[in-house]
């Protein structure tokens, strides 16, 4: 990917727009409601599928080498949280948001649907990884089903607002700027 300077810069401000949308969160037990997907999202909206998911990328990454930029902090050992699934299902929500917007990123219905499976993708990696890590790692012995209650059932409706919300602002975001994805 050969990237342009503004295409660097755009990468670099979406990461840290994600990582100001972990502290504007709503606490709920276990998987905290932050703004990390509209960022996420708007990402991979604005920049496209590759683009996007290296916001993303950078994000995790950065929280990965020690600084605070999660909800409860950052470091090596942020793998071992429950919630880190998560963070790394924004990576692939990003791209699979990018991949669908780019055939028309100024279709509200395309846009929303984008936004839907990219919601999908982040539960379909942080739902186990929390089960995972409840059970085997902290020894909590979470049930599947309140794994998947608290996973996601309790965020998907916030989550399906944040989409809508999302699809309304990237839409209107695109239609008055010219950002390239190739």
């Amino acid at each position: 990917m050969n990237l342009k300077v503004s295409d660097k810069v755009l990468i670099s401000v979406f990461a840290a727009l994600t990582a100001v949308g972990a502290f504007i969160r709503i606490p709920i037990p276990f998987v905290p409601f932050t703004l990390q997907f509209f960022f996420c999202s708007i990402s991979g909206i604005l920049l496209g599928a590759k683009k996007g998911a290296l916001s993303q990328i950078i994000y995790v990454a950065i929280g990965l080498i020690g600084l605070p930029v999660f909800t409860k902090g950052g470091g090596p050992q942020y793998i071992l949280e429950p919630t880190f699934g998560y963070l790394v299902g924004l990576i692939f929500s990003s791209y699979i948001i990018g991949k669908i917007a780019e055939k028309n990123k100024k279709d509200l219905k395309n846009v929303f649907l984008a936004n839907i499976a990219g919601i999908i993708v982040i539960y379909l990696i942080g739902v186990p990884y929390f089960y995972f890590i409840n059970n085997f790692y902290l020894g909590t012995n979470m049930p599947i089903n309140l794994a998947i209650y608290y996973g996601c059932f309790i965020t998907l409706p916030g989550d399906i607002i944040k989409s809508l919300i999302t699809t309304v602002v990237g839409v209107n975001i695109a239609s008055k700027i010219n950002i390239r994805v190739a």
